[in-house]
């Protein structure tokens, strides 16, 4: 008799398994699963949602579903349907949900009209039928989903204005030189980027949002708004079936929760003390799992994975991005930077004694091949000067 195994979640990690394993998949997005680091691509109309779907799982997946509780001693699924799912071993990969910030103006999960997160297809969606040239959109967050999400919007033409609470764009990403960059990459697009300011609420007439309002006093006029603030892991299904949850749910080496029956992967695992919140990690752990799955106590084990974050976003002024690692040197690193201001292009590496352990690449990735496989390996450099990590472009 086969082992049933049902998987929550139609993400990158739950569709990936899917696509290894004979697997129940229960998908609470109407969609088939898709790629969502293209969902700006999406937006801007660059793609269909047809040409983002990931590859057919091994059997059919059971779309629309919401799962509400877990019976972990009759070992089934509750869907919100009423209907029971058995299983053998559960999979989570419920992901992350889209962060609301407390603002005035906006109560529980219930947005005013024009206002949307911007984490999956149907937000897309939803904001193509909102934007047309000349209208006002606010984008609250400069994260790498915000600036996503503002160079799409701008791209369909809207007045687009960039809020961040932080001193710079993508500050947890990038150093202050290539946040620099950025900023003059948006702005030369059109976005008009605000930094170091606060939303503090939302202007509504009719059901309808009319404005963004700072802290300080300013009123951004929008006709659109955006909430990019940021992902936290979806855990409520885990906590409330008694598992052992921190920031995520906590699983072992091999992906396993505090319930032997029960694994989790991808946004909503906590392996380590880390949740990556990652297409690549999600990608490892589902390839992981499903070794372990398929040869109990004999597959391998996850230790971890050194995530590089890569940004390609095409267009009429496309942009390239790769950061890996520690991007700020400590006392005692050797830091290694090459700038060329008429290509808008900077490289950047940080040493610390003969080990890779981080760096930002910007507008030029011809060098991230040879960077990548130096710091996912964590081996010993060569005795060739520093300098030859960032013009020696081994491929990417």
């Amino acid at each position: 008799m086969s082992t049933r195994i049902v998987v929550v979640g139609g993400g990158t990690a739950g569709a990936r398994l899917a696509q290894r394993l004979p697997v129940t998949l229960l998908g609470e997005e109407p969609h088939a699963p898709y790629n969502r680091l293209l969902l700006a691509d999406v937006l801007a109309g660059r793609y269909g949602p047809e040409v983002i779907a990931l590859p057919e799982a091994r059997e059919p997946a059971r779309l629309g579903v919401r799962a509400v509780r877990i019976d972990r001693a009759a070992r089934t699924v509750e869907c919100a349907d009423g209907s029971l799912v058995p299983y053998d071993r559960l999979v989570l990969a419920t992901g992350s949900a889209p962060v609301l910030p407390p603002l005035r103006g906006l109560r529980g999960a219930e947005l005013p009209s024009g206002v949307h997160p911007f984490r999956t297809l149907d937000d897309c969606l939803a904001l193509r039928g909102l934007v047309r040239p000349g209208v006002r959109a606010v984008v609250i967050g400069g994260g790498l989903l915000g600036v996503s999400a503002a160079r799409a919007l701008a791209a369909l033409g809207a007045e687009v204005m960039l809020t961040q609470q932080g001193e710079r764009l993508m500050e947890r990403q990038l150093d202050e030189h290539s946040s620099a960059l950025l900023r003059s990459h948006m702005e030369a697009l059109g976005v008009e980027v605000h930094t170091e300011c606060r939303v503090s609420g939302l202007r509504q007439e009719g059901g309808a949002v009319t404005a963004v309002e700072l802290a300080d006093g300013f009123v951004l006029d929008a006709q659109v708004v955006v909430l990019a603030c940021g992902v936290r892991p979806r855990v409520a299904l885990a906590r409330e079936a008694g598992l052992d949850v921190r920031t995520g749910v906590v699983v072992d080496d091999e992906l396993r929760t505090s319930d032997p029956y029960i694994h989790a992967i991808g946004d909503c695992a906590e392996h380590d003390g880390r949740v990556y919140g990652l297409a690549g990690p999600a990608l490892d752990q589902a390839d992981v799992l499903a070794d372990v799955l398929a040869a109990p106590g004999a597959g391998p084990r996850y230790t971890g994975t050194r995530a590089l974050t890569r940004l390609t976003l095409s267009g009429a002024e496309s942009l390239d991005l790769a950061v890996f690692g520690e991007t700020t040197a400590a006392p005692g690193d050797d830091v290694v930077q090459l700038t060329d201001a008429t290509r808008r292009a900077y490289r950047k590496v940080v040493v610390r004694g003969d080990r890779l352990v981080g760096g930002v690449l910007f507008g030029d990735l011809a060098a991230v091949g040879t960077l990548a496989r130096a710091w996912e390996g964590d081996e010993a450099l060569p005795d060739a000067p520093l300098l030859h990590l960032l013009t020696h472009d081994g491929g990417s």
